[in-house]
């Protein structure tokens, strides 16, 4: 996957908005205002996630592409680099999980919005 992909794959998620509110090298992808996903446009290869404490943990003893998130909460946060072995699939998954684990912290009536957008 590169940045492009990532980009189209984060946008066809409902309710989905980038920006770039640290500068204009890191693009962060958000939904209802909170952060799921940050990636460095000079890098490139890299991108945080936000994650369940105990999987966080579990990807990151699984895979050399995941480490604690750079500049991030290490507990909620993992560094995913997209030039290694994990497959697309995979990539997908964690971006997958980023994105319910801000919906599932958001309003019932945020979320329910978010739901009638699908």
């Amino acid at each position: 996957m590169n940045i492009e992909e990532l980009r189209d794959y984060c946008l066809q998620k409902p309710g989905v908005t980038e920006g770039f509110p640290f500068g204009e090298d890191t693009l962060v992808f958000k939904i209802a205002e909170k952060i799921f996903l940050l990636i460095g446009l000079t890098e490139g290869n890299r991108f945080n996630v936000k994650c369940d404490p105990e999987l966080a943990i579990d990807l990151r003893e699984r895979y050399t592409e995941v480490i604690p998130g750079y500049h991030m909460n290490k507990k909620l946060w993992n560094t995913v680099y997209m030039d290694g072995s994990l497959t697309r699939k995979q990539l997908c998954e964690m971006i997958d999980h980023s994105y319910e684990q801000v919906v599932i912290s958001l309003p019932k009536k945020i979320q329910a919005e978010i739901a009638a957008l699908e």
